[in-house]
């Protein structure tokens, strides 16, 4: 079923997609989720194969998570076809995972059953992984948004934003360290 998707759908789409893409000079950010055609690293260099130069990601680490993948490899992997961030984290529930899966799909309003929960950034996560994954941006030549994306269903979208902006101010050094950094 998967390669007659990819033969028969997938290519064919993209392929014309990418020529007009292309013809005005428009460049395409693919969200990579579990469950859809293009999920992982793997499968977005699968994708880019089709339309090389257009197609690229737009990278959700909450994705990742979910998924076990560990977002700073996927980004080293994935190098410059990242072409946008969301700042999205994603707490995971190892009994429920063991239960049921990283699949789970429960309603976002069954928390306490769920295998694992978007959750604003610093909440699934702690400030060393988030420090890993701007570092390795860097390294493979990111510079751009980190776009802040609310999904967290255990707080409002004005608290989660506050404290992403908190946390991530502590992640990301905005300045070149100066001699006071260093001290």
């Amino acid at each position: 079923m998967l390669d007659w998707q990819w033969k028969e759908r997938v290519t064919p789409y993209w392929k014309a997609a990418a020529r007009f893409c292309r013809s005005n000079g428009v460049r395409t950010a693919i969200e990579m989720h579990p469950n859809f055609v293009v999920y992982n690293p793997e499968t977005m260099a699968r994708l880019r194969a089709i339309a090389p130069g257009v197609i690229g990601c737009n990278f959700d680490p909450s994705h990742m998570f979910w998924q076990g993948v560990d977002p700073v490899v996927a980004i080293r992997s994935l190098g410059d076809a990242i072409y946008h961030f969301h700042a999205k984290d994603c707490r995971l529930e190892p009994a429920l995972i063991a239960a049921n899966g990283v699949l789970d799909a429960k309603s976002y309003t069954r928390e306490v059953e769920r295998a694992w929960l978007f959750r604003t950034v610093g909440y699934g996560h702690d400030a060393s992984v988030w420090k890993a994954m701007v570092s390795t941006l860097r390294m493979v030549g990111y510079d751009h948004v980190l776009s802040i994306e609310h999904e967290d269903s255990l707080m409002s979208s004005a608290e989660g934003l506050a404290k992403a902006v908190t946390f991530l101010k502590h992640v990301v050094i905005t300045e070149p360290p100066g001699e006071a950094y260093w001290a």
